[in-house]
């Protein structure tokens, strides 16, 4: 189950309920609602968004502040292009 606020994304995992951050967990910002219900737990201890290209370890949501933040989202007109990059 999951639930999404103006503040970010909570997610119920086993018996623990778990909050992302936008500010800690960017890459939800802007996703749609079915992006974010988009997730699987691919083996124990991860999540993985295949929309969004998101794998993240519960021990992160659990606590964000041991892994501070080293990529940021692309916008989607940096995005595009990269991806037009490619096809070249």
């Amino acid at each position: 189950m999951q639930n999404v606020s103006a503040f970010g994304v909570w997610l119920l995992v086993g018996d623990k309920e778990l909050f992302a951050s936008y500010a800690d967990f960017p890459w939800f910002k802007d996703a749609t609602i079915g992006q974010v219900l988009d997730v699987d737990q691919p083996h124990p201890g991860h999540l993985y968004w295949p929309q969004l290209d998101v794998d993240l370890a519960i021990e992160s949501l659990e606590a964000p502040e041991k892994f501070p933040l080293v990529a940021k989202p692309m916008g989607k007109a940096k995005t595009a292009k990269r991806k037009a990059k490619r096809a070249v």
